[in-house]
């Protein structure tokens, strides 16, 4: 039998340990004696998938030639840049290396030993951000990234134990209130953006229930002129975008629908496809005057900034609390921008719409989110129908 080859690992039961075990010489230390790394598991499958695992991650980067030379942030930041980041989209990156920026790097958790993190360390660092202000939702976005990367560290046989896995934290306080424009407020709203530069894009935004992104993202060819429908095809984003070496630019792009639910059509009410003509003549009128003055883009966008291009989608929330103010909404009970798509829903659950009806014009991935604002809609409805019990026994 032909002996393994160096760092080839070796793989043999452990009684003491009850499993698996395998061992590689990964280099050699000041002394010359061999340094070796050790994987475990309950079948020499896994410990062969652990060692294989490992061995495309190396060769470690320069600082840290050695395992135990990694801290939870040097092996995080490791871990981002040469793994994951090969596997998720520029958005979901970006979350990731704000976590590590403001959370992981330089913190009380960062700098301690990759194989010395333990379960106290985790649940002290959380309740002290909790403690100080920090709410639920960002502390559980902190626990879920490490834990990702944890996992890597695991199977690669790093760590023993992913801790994350085990922390406490308090549920979260989520307030059932339902941000949407009652029918009284989405009237005056329609008043108050009479001849506004957004007055189109605010209209189909409340008329189609279509996210930011989407709207930014509508082209004319898009527009079914005879079904008086719109399809969603893409959907505008904003982000940074990281280079390899770490630089970072805002962009702003196309990109294809998070979810297959995300492509739909869409009717457009009578009324509304009527302006969107009319503003579409507009839009033309406006392109020929640029074009003698001016280089425009035309990109086919219906809602585009002067000279054709993408409109940044922070722009339209910015212009609609503006709106609001007009409105005489005070500032603490402005709904987001969302909260138009929201209204949409309202409006259509308020007319008797069925459920799997909504979640497909508002194209959730599941009914449970379309049925979230169903439930709040009904409150609403259960206490009118308690006031007119209420008229029938007064009497």
């Amino acid at each position: 039998m032909s002996r393994r080859a160096k760092g080839e690992g070796t793989i043999y039961y452990r009684e003491s340990r009850n499993c698996y075990c395998s061992e590689i010489t990964i280099g050699t230390d000041n002394t010359g004696k061999r340094i070796k790394k050790y994987f475990y598991g309950k079948t020499k499958k896994e410990v062969k998938e652990k060692m294989d695992t490992y061995k495309l991650l190396n060769p470690l980067p320069a600082a840290a030639t050695e395992i135990n030379e990694y801290t939870v942030a040097s092996w995080f930041k490791y871990w981002l840049w040469n793994i994951k980041k090969r596997d998720i989209k520029p958005k979901s990156f970006e979350r990731y290396e704000g976590i590590y920026r403001n959370y992981i790097e330089g913190s009380e958790i960062g700098n301690i030993p990759l194989y010395k993190l333990k379960l106290n360390n985790l649940q002290s660092y959380y309740n002290r951000l909790l403690d100080n202000g920090k709410t639920v939702s960002i502390v559980k976005q902190i626990n879920t990234k490490l834990k990702t990367c944890l996992d890597a560290a695991e199977k690669n046989g790093y760590i023993e134990k992913n801790y994350c896995k085990l922390v406490e934290l308090p549920k979260e306080k989520k307030e059932n209130k339902l941000e949407v424009f009652t029918i009284e407020q989405q009237e005056k709203f329609i008043e108050v953006i009479k001849g506004h530069k957004l007055e189109m894009l605010f209209l189909m935004a409340i008329s189609t229930g279509l996210r930011i992104g989407e709207l930014l993202g509508l082209k004319w060819s898009d527009i079914d002129f005879d079904k008086h429908t719109l399809s969603v095809n893409r959907s505008i984003q904003r982000r940074y975008i990281f280079d390899n070496e770490g630089n970072k630019k805002l962009e702003t792009f196309e990109q294809e629908p998070k979810t297959e639910n995300s492509y739909r059509t869409v009717p457009i009410p009578q009324s509304i496809f009527n302006k969107l003509i009319e503003y579409k003549q507009l839009q033309e009128e406006h392109k020929k005057e640029i074009k003698s003055l001016h280089y425009y883009n035309d990109n086919d966008l219906i809602f585009c900034n002067e000279v054709g291009n993408y409109m940044s989608p922070n722009y339209p929330p910015k212009l609609f609390k503006t709106v609001q103010n007009k409105m005489g909404i005070p500032k603490d009970e402005h709904i987001k921008f969302h909260g138009l798509r929201k209204t949409y829903a309202t409006r259509l659950f308020e007319k008797n719409i069925p459920p799997k009806t909504v979640q497909i014009l508002m194209g959730h991935s599941k009914i449970e989110i379309t049925l979230d604002i169903y439930t709040q809609v009904m409150e609403s409805k259960k206490i009118e129908a308690a006031n007119e019990l209420d008229n029938i026994f007064s009497v």
